[in-house]
């Protein structure tokens, strides 16, 4: 069993018990040690605000430990708050078939709030979040954001999936609209701060449509 003595209680238990981990026990934040930093992100190209790093089933997180977690947490939110990221979630790719008692819980970085969300299921993930809206809100995209990223306040700018680019992760299904995608090819227990340092100079290099096609494809369709 995974457990962090020294971390912040935020995730809904019902939510927590349709993604088949624990409820969470009161828990309070730590202090993080020097990292790797993020490369210097022109600011009038790209505006990052929330990053999301998505790898590894709930087995490969629990394999991890409580020591190398509070150390992988820490390097890699110092990594997206020195590119000026406000949220850092991490995120399972899918459940996985092993049992597992990972709990959600979150650390404040530097200026990064790191959320640790092992919910493997988009699926339930956007069931629930629906289910939770109150009788008086209106069903509509920024109700759901709301429900679906809290604590944090606004969707993924970027996020990074620890695997190849010919398999999307089953734990996104909104997200999917809207963040860019960054591909690692590595295993979850392979993932450092430099590795999210090569995401961000990627993200940092793209001109963003938010489902667009850039000029270049426009282009090829014209004239094919």
């Amino acid at each position: 069993m995974l457990t962090h003595p020294h971390v912040s209680m935020w995730f809904i238990p019902e939510r927590a018990r349709l993604c088949g981990v624990a409820n969470l026990s009161d828990q309070t934040s730590t202090s993080a040690p020097a990292s790797s930093v993020a490369p210097d992100v022109d600011s009038t190209r790209q505006f990052l605000r929330h990053v999301m790093i998505v790898g590894g089933t709930l087995g490969d997180w629990d394999d991890l430990g409580v020591e190398r977690w509070d150390r992988r947490v820490d390097e890699l939110g110092l990594v997206a708050s020195h590119a000026g990221a406000s949220f850092l979630t991490l995120r399972a790719f899918e459940p996985g078939s092993r049992p597992s008692d990972s709990q959600p819980w979150e650390r404040q970085v530097a200026a990064c709030r790191v959320l640790i969300d092992p919910c493997g299921d988009g699926r339930a993930r956007f069931a629930q979040a629906l289910s939770d809206l109150p009788p008086d809100e209106p069903v509509n995209e920024a109700t759901i954001s709301e429900m679906l990223y809290s604590p944090a306040d606004c969707e993924p700018d970027l996020i990074v999936v620890l695997g190849e680019p010919t398999r999307l992760p089953p734990s996104l299904v909104w997200e999917l609209a809207y963040g860019e995608l960054v591909f690692q090819p590595m295993a979850w227990n392979e993932l450092t701060g430099d590795h999210l340092v090569d995401a961000i100079a990627d993200f940092a290099r793209r001109e963003r449509r938010f489902g667009g096609l850039d000029d270049a494809s426009m282009t090829d369709e014209s004239t094919g």
